[in-house]
């Protein structure tokens, strides 16, 4: 199989107007999935939005299931757990107003007296997490995307040129608003795990990308006749098993972790899973062709043997 993948020679670039629907088609998607983020109007998890965190210390370890069976057995909802087994703590976070912390810390310990009674616990604290705390939040995680994105730049224009770069980090933007996007329409929570999700399949893009773009640099320097459209149809050919054997791999272990890492670690490995094939697809098709697109409105390739 292997063998067969090296020996291919598939148009990539001919295929950029079809692939631009799906490309525009997903990034508008993710600006919609922003201005409902921005706005408050989409899924918001606590971090953002604000709530109440109780923090349990139990005397032996319980698993998360219990708990969360008590608690919607007890009619709480819109919660979060979190696991410290080294510790046996377990941290509850419930979208709840600031000024409900008591009535709501009642409420929860209420309902695991009645319903875990065989598990012993003290509460070790109650935080609120104000709006502002919240917006706070969100707003620093704006601001970690867009300077990882800069970051992104400035690093591939340093070990290429500035034309490397721009597609490079249109393509990175393209994976953040086509996962982002996704996770709107499928109603996910919007909190700090994603953003981290975000921020990791922005490097494992990355990384793809800067493969292909490096045997395109070699081959710009081989190829001095060629048109820039064969040189990177060719370059990306040629690392089109690497690109799938990598793809699969990561993909595997990000399965794993979503089928058998429970429920704490889902969404993430969710996301790893979404931004390995959206990942994969924006280095082919989009970072290469924002390439060629930029090289035919500004010619500033200059191969040297």
């Amino acid at each position: 199989m292997l063998e067969l993948i090296k020996k291919t020679n598939i148009d990539f670039i001919g295929k950029k107007y079809i692939t631009l629907v799906v490309t525009g088609t997903l990034s508008i998607i993710g600006i919609i999935a922003i201005i409902q983020i921005a706005t408050g109007k989409a899924n918001m998890g606590i971090d953002f939005a604000g709530g109440t965190e109780v923090q349990l210390k139990f005397e032996q370890p319980v698993g998360l299931q219990p708990i969360r069976s008590a608690l919607e057995a007890g009619g709480i909802q819109g919660f979060e757990l979190q696991d410290i087994p080294a510790e046996n703590r377990v941290l509850i976070k419930t979208k709840q107003s600031e000024g409900d912390l008591a009535k709501i810390a009642d409420s929860i310990t209420s309902v695991l007296d009645q319903n875990m009674s065989g598990h012993k616990y003290v509460v070790d604290a109650t935080t609120a997490i104000g709006p502002k705390i919240g917006t706070k939040l969100r707003d620093d995680a704006v601001k970690a995307i867009i300077i990882a994105a800069i970051g992104i730049l400035v690093y591939v224009a340093v070990r290429f040129k500035f034309e490397f770069g721009v597609g490079a980090t249109i393509a990175t933007f393209h994976d953040v608003l086509a996962v982002l996007g996704l996770l709107y329409l499928m109603g996910k929570e919007i909190n700090l795990i994603v953003v981290s999700a975000l921020l990791t399949i922005a490097g494992y893009s990355l990384s793809d990308t800067v493969v292909i773009f490096d045997r395109i640099r070699e081959n710009l320097k081989i190829q001095l006749k060629e048109p820039l459209s064969s040189v990177i149809n060719t370059s990306i050919n040629e690392v089109l098993s690497r690109t799938l054997i990598t793809a699969v791999t990561t993909f595997m272990s990000a399965a794993a972790l979503f089928f058998l890492g429970g429920e704490v670690i889902h969404d993430f490995a969710l996301i790893i899973l979404l931004g390995i094939i959206i990942g994969t697809y924006s280095s082919i098709f989009v970072a290469s062709p924002i390439l060629l697109l930029w090289k035919k409105s500004r010619p500033v390739f200059a191969a040297k043997k």
